[in-house]
């Protein structure tokens, strides 16, 4: 879920409605998201979730003596790329116009909000039901 650079840090997955902040991890060598209101934490997203950034999104160059280029959009699907070299980074976003972006390239700073998951990562009232049970907990509207 999140880039092998970040699997030391502590991590949860990203929730609809998270707002994200592009941010650079102590101790680790690529950027990643991290909630607004967690920055030491990882929020790992699963491929095809959609995010929505406040502004333009800004990428910082490959080459560290050029100057940084905003993209002329803010929505974006989480994708991997590179998956055939364990030691590249894998984490990007796919734009409308095809334009694939890793995230490390992305600019510090930077917020965006979880717009939807994957189907397969969407948790059910089922879903939510048994976890809340397992942990002595019951939601309020199965209480009754």
């Amino acid at each position: 879920m999140c880039d092998y650079s970040l699997e030391h840090l502590a991590s949860r997955p990203a929730k609809v409605g998270d707002k994200l902040v592009t941010t650079n991890f102590n101790n680790a060598i690529t950027r990643g998201f991290a909630a607004a209101d967690e920055p030491n934490v990882a929020v790992c997203l699963r491929p095809g979730t959609e995010i929505a950034f406040d502004a333009d999104v800004i990428c910082d160059p490959a080459l560290g003596f050029l100057r940084s280029r905003a993209l002329d959009d803010r929505v974006a699907r989480f994708r991997k790329v590179n998956e055939e070299h364990p030691h590249a980074h894998h984490d990007a976003l796919e734009f409308a116009n095809g334009r694939v972006v890793l995230v490390t390239r992305l600019a510090e700073g930077q917020h965006a909000s979880v717009l939807q998951l994957p189907a397969s990562a969407r948790e059910t009232p089922a879903d939510a039901a048994a976890q809340a049970h397992a942990g002595g907990e019951l939601p309020a509207d199965i209480l009754g």
